[in-house]
């Protein structure tokens, strides 16, 4: 009985495997060892495929496609020496074979050379039989030089070969992503769909197309497309979900989340968006449950804590709020947003030493927001700490220069630090430039606004005759 292609390959696939375990040396024509080393690399097992590569050297030294596939898992480890120099040996013996000129493109795009690479790659497309790896190729060199225009180019090129490409769809449409073409994504997406109208990841790309522009129906109709050419495609479903939030139609949206639930292992996204969309229609408890069950799925989803810690912000549990936050926390400590959270929770539970650590570590991590630099100087002090409160709204200086708000509350330190010239200063300063916020000193340095000297400037501001 005559095995099929596929059975065929699995049985010298056993066949090698069994030869390994038992160190006998049975014979392989060259194309089992290529399809064998082709499996392996497909599957990543590196090791074995170069095993197999080397035994069937051993038995065909000729063999091309066994040397090329050497040459492959060279550039693999990045052994870009030898592998030129077999590249080099085999462009002797096989002047028209593309697979040499690409693995020659590249070693020169490892070695970020990609203007030679894609040289080197229109010489392969001039004699290939497979045009569309080729282009796709191309199209991925012009990405690594940042050029979107003719990478966008290649990679359509590449789908007139081949419509089913669909790694060379997603790359086109990056390409106008990153160039914000979305009404050229559209046009483009809708020709494509006229030649491959089942395509549910074309229906998908182009409903988010609109979703960008706003156009919130004609995503959901395309999305309801992508869902009619697949009914269990996952992402079509979340899709439609996040359109129908954004028409307020939060029922619909719980009802496509809830698909996704029963067609793969639940997502810590969809409980997420559905909990989100029970708290919009005021259903507390089972916006709760969801939340609940998005951190369980996933602890290191921030959206899920979020969501859950402003849940009970929002309703003045602070205590909950920060149990929550607390074990984010200890399960992500570089996260900014859940210390700018820490930091507002306990400044509402009056715990002001946990506030101003919340408000230091955000702006450690990289949270140089106005809000934090004046709340962590304000909380600074209150508990009489005035040179940190210096040191911090100095540093807030040079990320806001002039701020009036900054500079009203470095002079009321200063004259209470009993620094009178840097005080005057800055109350010059901040009255210049903003005299509506005065009342920054009144409220936070009454004894300060009360002084002799700063009524004297505050009035001359006023008058300038006096």
């Amino acid at each position: 009985m005559q095995l099929s292609p596929d059975e065929h390959s699995n049985f010298s696939l056993a066949r090698f495997e069994s030869m390994l375990k038992t160190n006998s040396v049975l014979f392989f024509d060259s194309e089992e060892f290529e399809e064998i080393v082709h499996h392996y690399l497909e599957n990543g097992k590196i090791a074995l495929a170069k095993k197999a590569t080397k035994l069937g050297l051993e038995q065909h030294p000729t063999s091309i496609n066994l040397k090329l596939y050497l040459i492959e898992m060279y550039i693999f480890e990045n052994k870009l020496e030898l592998a030129e120099e077999l590249l080099d040996v085999l462009a002797q013996l096989e002047q028209s074979n593309e697979e040499i000129y690409i693995q020659k493109a590249n070693i020169f795009s490892r070695r970020d050379n990609h203007e030679e690479a894609v040289r080197l790659l229109e010489e392969a497309l001039k004699i290939t039989n497979d045009p569309a790896d080729v282009l796709s190729l191309m199209g991925m060199e012009y990405l690594f030089m940042d050029d979107f225009e003719h990478a966008k180019l290649f990679f359509i090129r590449c789908l007139e070969e081949d419509l089913e490409d669909y790694s060379a769809l997603f790359n086109v449409i990056y390409c106008f992503e990153y160039l914000e073409q979305y009404e050229e994504a559209i046009e483009y997406l809708t020709e494509y769909l006229d030649n491959n109208p089942y395509c549910g990841i074309a229906w998908l790309q182009l409903g988010k197309q609109y979703y960008k522009l706003k156009e919130y129906k004609k995503a959901l109709a395309a999305y309801d497309f992508a869902i009619i050419s697949d009914d269990s495609f996952i992402g079509a479903y979340l899709e439609k979900g996040r359109v129908l939030e954004k028409l307020k139609r939060y029922e619909e949206a719980i009802e496509s989340y809830s698909i996704t639930l029963g067609l793969d292992d639940p997502t810590s996204y969809a409980f997420l968006r559905i909990g989100k969309s029970y708290e919009k229609l005021g259903n507390t408890e089972l916006a709760l449950q969801f939340y609940t069950k998005c951190v369980e799925e996933d602890g290191l989803l921030d959206k899920g804590w979020i969501a859950i810690t402003d849940f009970y912000f929002k309703s003045q549990q602070y205590q909950k709020a920060l149990y929550y936050i607390e074990k984010a926390i200890s399960i992500d400590a570089e996260n900014v947003a859940y210390w700018k959270r820490y930091a507002k929770i306990n400044n509402r539970l009056k715990h002001f030493e946990e506030a101003e650590v919340g408000y230091r570590k955000a702006l450690e991590l990289g949270n140089y927001e106005l809000e934090s630099w004046l709340t962590r100087g304000d909380i600074l002090t209150n508990l009489g700490e005035y040179e940190a409160a210096v040191n911090n709204f100095n540093q807030a200086l040079e990320f806001y220069p002039r701020n009036a708000e900054i500079e009203y509350r470095l002079s009321g330190l200063y004259f209470s630090l009993r620094e009178g010239s840097k005080g005057e200063f800055y109350l010059k300063n901040a009255l210049n430039s903003e005299p509506e916020y005065l009342m920054i000193i009144e409220e936070i340095f009454p004894l300060v606004f009360r002084m002799k000297k700063v009524k004297q400037i505050i009035a001359q501001h006023k008058n300038p005759s006096l």
